[in-house]
């Protein structure tokens, strides 16, 4: 009786070990399928403006409930595209982050649509001491000397004329993990139209400072300058302008007798006629 209650126990936990196996082998199954779909990655850093290869390019296993939006499932897919934003290794290939398709390599295909691309010398102080990297927002001031006025010379006056501009390289470098200060003789910014032919006159005029700003500062201030007078607070004569004075109308001047007083005035008779003849 014994053996026969042992053996039903044996049995008993034979079942209760079996079920257990196939429900772990059934758990193991589903949270892999979770994780089925393939993702593009890099598997070393990519700077912007560089054309992919498969050399730097794997695929993954992401959750299926997470996979980033534009992420693609095959390297064929997005080899020989242009980066226009620098990629990380581990990072997910986004299409967000691509130049069209068929753009070459360079700091062309880093240029945000409609703009231009304007490089301008500097030094370590117009630069903002190597400060002024790829990805800061810098503003343009200009210190030059105003046309003369008729009758005043010309006054000295600093104003910004660009602001919240994107540096898009220093001399011959373009990426933007990089914090560390570097003094460079050239300085590219990204512009409109409009702007770059403001820069290029303001550079013509005057002498260029780059300004360093906040990255998350887009607020746009209107200044009007300040002159050499207002800096050191001298007191400036006004003008007068010249008024515009109304044409008089010409006046006709009608002749009067002059009537003078008698003791002036002696009355001759000569051959029967009268007159008087003042003095």
């Amino acid at each position: 009786m014994k053996n026969i209650k042992a053996l039903g126990l044996l049995l008993l936990a034979a079942v209760i070990g079996l079920g257990a196996a196939v429900y772990a082998a059934g758990w193991v199954s589903q949270q892999g399928s979770i994780a089925s779909n393939k993702v593009v990655v890099a598997v070393s850093d990519i700077e912007l403006g560089s054309k992919i290869n498969p050399q730097m390019l794997s695929t993954i296993d992401w959750p299926s409930g997470s996979v980033p939006a534009g992420a693609f499932k095959e390297i064929k897919d997005v080899q020989d595209r242009v980066v226009r934003v620098g990629v990380l290794r581990g990072e997910a290939i986004l299409e967000g982050k691509l130049a069209p398709i068929g753009t070459q390599g360079g700091l062309s295909a880093v240029i945000a649509e409609g703009k231009r691309a304007m490089t301008v010398r500097v030094n370590d102080v117009v630069g903002v001491a190597g400060f002024a990297l790829p990805g800061n927002y810098v503003d343009v001031v200009v210190n030059a000397q105003q046309d003369k006025s008729k009758g005043e010379e010309g006054k000295q006056i600093s104003k910004t004329v660009l602001e919240h501009v994107l540096v898009l390289a220093v001399a011959q470098e373009s990426g933007r993990d990089d914090t560390k200060p570097k003094v460079v003789s050239a300085v590219t910014l990204e512009l409109s139209l409009g702007d770059a032919e403001k820069l290029d006159l303001a550079r013509s005029v005057g002498t260029l400072s780059l300004v360093l700003r906040n990255q998350v500062d887009q607020l746009t201030v209107d200044t009007a300058g300040i002159t050499k007078n207002q800096l050191f607070g001298e007191q400036v004569e006004p003008v007068a302008l010249p008024t515009k004075v109304a044409a008089a109308k010409p006046r006709i001047a009608h002749s009067r007798p002059v009537v003078a007083s008698a003791s002036e005035c002696v009355e001759v008779i000569q051959n029967g006629s009268r007159a008087l003849n003042c003095f």
